[in-house]
């Protein structure tokens, strides 16, 4: 789903910098076609995309949960068309095309990298469908194999779309997510070393959104199914008062999703559990009662062309 980050890094880098000595330094991020191989429904609002093709040649995750950005084309179009993919012109080339043709620009986890029996790259992406209401998910509910998108996304694993950044001591999780940020914290429940200590929260819209989540840690799940009305973020907080958190001396806290509660966690851990602000990691993935262009535009606000906006949407 798109998010908004007041914390996040920019997600691309602005081109290659020349350090003392050393000559140009490699793009962390470049442009990636990116071809529809497979779709595979995953519970009730969850759909996977596989992707692959040539054009992933060089994609480079950090894992964890990584971001890209995606460029999804308009429904009369079956594959995304930019007028430029060069680092210092295609914001304004984007931005400048004309509203109908203009491709949606979107910003999702990676929620696993492979590389296939022949070779090739794949990567796969879950998107939460909920009808035509959104870009995105009217684009995902009706992707078909062959079909082509372009991305930003990593060319070098060690970047700055990888913001699960625990400290060295951290000895215990306590994670947050909502539905947008559950293939986020799957990626990350998947890497953890066995029998970390973890307590999770996944905020989902429907009961047959409780997936089964791999992992080697000793992962206790509180899964809220969401109701309708008001007070979503009280409700969280109150679950996540009512539990016992891990066991550990230095536990990291990772929480992502609807700015609001994930704010409102955040202030829980901190005043009232006595977490290092330092230790809290957090990232609004999007925000009631704002639009995604809204929030585009404010992520966008002041940052050079060549860059990805601070606030992934």
């Amino acid at each position: 789903m798109t998010a908004t980050a007041s914390d996040a890094e920019p997600t691309q880098a602005s081109g290659a910098a020349e350090e003392a000595g050393a000559g140009p330094a490699a793009a962390h991020f470049r442009f990636f076609t990116a071809e529809v191989v497979r779709t595979r429904r995953l519970g009730h609002s969850f759909l996977r995309v596989t992707f692959g093709g040539a054009g992933l040649a060089g994609f480079r995750s950090g894992g964890w949960d990584q971001s890209l950005s995606l460029f999804l084309p308009p429904a009369h179009r079956e594959h995304t068309v930019l007028p430029s993919t060069d680092e210092d012109t295609w914001f304004g080339a984007w931005r400048g095309m004309p509203d109908e043709e203009r491709p949606v620009m979107r910003s999702y986890t990676v929620r696993e990298q492979r590389t296939a029996p022949d070779g090739a790259v794949e990567v796969d992406i879950d998107f939460v469908l909920h009808g035509d209401s959104s870009p995105a998910s009217a684009w995902a509910g009706r992707a078909v194999t062959g079909r082509r998108i372009l991305a930003i996304g990593p060319a070098v694993a060690e970047n700055k779309s990888v913001r699960f950044r625990p400290p060295a001591a951290t000895d215990a999780l306590v994670m947050y997510a909502d539905e947008t940020a559950l293939p986020a914290a799957a990626a990350i429940l998947e890497r953890l070393a066995a029998g970390t200590p973890v307590k999770a929260f996944f905020e989902v819209p429907h009961e047959r959104d409780r997936l089964e989540l791999a992992t080697a840690a000793a992962a206790d799940i509180t899964w809220i199914v969401r109701t309708g009305g008001p007070g979503r973020a009280e409700r969280v907080v109150e679950a996540v008062r009512a539990a016992e958190l891990p066991p550990g001396r230095a536990p990291y806290a990772w929480l992502a999703g609807e700015a609001g509660t994930v704010r409102a966690v955040r202030r829980h851990l901190v005043q009232e559990r006595s977490l290092d602000r330092r230790a809290v990691g957090f990232t609004g993935y999007w925000r009631l009662g704002a639009s995604e262009e809204q929030l585009l535009a404010e992520a966008y606000a002041g940052q050079a062309p060549s860059e990805e906006p601070s606030a992934e949407l």
